[in-house]
């Protein structure tokens, strides 16, 4: 029978190297993450996180002396975003880009001095917006989510 601490001592050896798996992979890692450990993350191949940095300008994550990129808090939290647009919610790359630009409008109004109350619309659109349309196929719902994005905006230009 292997002791406790030896047990420990031989699984601290095994994952040697490799990220901590967390029990919330849509959190914010601790430290930045390579290129791999930021895949591994969300779930996609490293080629795909180097296509998306062509893709999305706000996508910029650190370059070390030697160039590997290192993914920070706030790039991965741009990089679930982004996977959720195109994979879930089905946007197009530029869907992707446009609407990622109207969230980054969106923070910079609330910042600006935007009450409570319309803060907590929007906050409560967006979450209506992430539920699913009951019998609904992928291009309805799109093409629902794109009407309610460009109403959000027409209130929000006559708002001001």
């Amino acid at each position: 029978m292997v002791s406790q601490p030896a047990r420990r001592l031989r699984s601290s050896r095994q994952n040697r190297g490799k990220p901590a798996k967390s029990a919330n992979p849509t959190s914010a890692p601790e430290r930045p993450l390579k290129i791999g450990e930021a895949a591994r993350e969300l779930g996609v191949e490293a080629y795909v996180l180097r296509f998306w940095e062509t893709q999305f300008p706000d996508l910029r994550p650190y370059h070390t002396a030697t160039k590997h990129r290192l993914y920070g808090a706030q790039d991965m939290e741009t990089l679930l975003l982004i996977k959720r647009l195109l994979y879930e919610e089905g946007f197009t790359i530029e869907g992707a880009r446009k609407r990622i630009k109207e969230l980054a409008q969106e923070q910079g109004h609330s910042k600006a001095g935007a009450t409570n109350s319309s803060a907590a619309k929007s906050a409560k659109a967006q979450t209506a917006a992430k539920l699913p349309v009951e019998g609904a196929g992928r291009a309805t719902r799109q093409t629902l989510v794109e009407i309610r994005r460009d109403l959000e905006s027409l209130y929000h230009l006559l708002k001001d």
